[in-house]
């Protein structure tokens, strides 16, 4: 009778014990992923962002995610193509937002897209340009961002619904990719762009 008791005491407290290492784990991990996150997710030039943003009517957590997303913050990046800095932007695209008004030629030079704040301006001027070409439509900028507005004309034409349109799976990625990276920078930053 005593061995049967005790079996029973621990076919008890088993269950228990199995919900309390869960909720341990679940504890732990709720905090885990800012910490994680926030190194997967850092954020850099907060003032220039801020500025260029709000003078140019975009969010600035997108400003960042697509940062994170073309550069991963480096500066100095330099594709193979020729797009510069921390936004990647080509030279003619800089220029274009000079030609357009949308940049102030006198202040920031298209020939110095090294420059974070010069980029991060330009970068900025071009994706209200895309959200105004599409009429606020962010994915459609984002995607316009890596695979251009032709193809992006071209997609939406085909499908009403761009995710199943875009025929680039690099254009796709880079979409997801963005997109998740808005969400997390709002997420670990909310007080960042204030």
């Amino acid at each position: 009778m005593i061995k049967r008791s005790r079996f029973f005491t621990w076919y008890r407290v088993l269950p228990l014990a199995i919900v309390l290492v869960f909720g341990v784990i679940s504890y732990a991990y709720s905090f885990a992923p800012s910490l994680i996150f926030k190194s997967l997710y850092p954020l850099s030039y907060e003032d220039e962002i801020t500025s260029s943003a709000a003078a140019h009517g975009v969010d600035p957590y997108l400003v960042a995610a697509i940062i994170r997303s073309e550069s991963s913050w480096d500066a100095e990046s330099q594709s193979h193509r020729g797009a510069m800095g921390l936004m990647q932007l080509m030279p003619e695209t800089a220029s274009d937002m000079v030609s357009k008004g949308l940049v102030d030629g006198s202040q920031f030079s298209a020939d110095d897209l090294l420059d974070p704040q010069t980029n991060i301006e330009f970068g900025c001027a071009y994706l209200s340009y895309l959200l105004s070409y599409f009429n606020g439509a962010t994915d459609k900028a984002i995607a316009a961002y890596n695979a251009g507005m032709g193809n992006v004309d071209i997609w939406t034409q085909e499908d009403d619904l761009l995710r199943n349109a875009i025929t680039f799976p690099e254009t796709q990625a880079y979409l997801v990719r963005v997109t998740m990276a808005q969400t997390r920078y709002q997420e670990l930053y909310p007080q960042a762009f204030c």
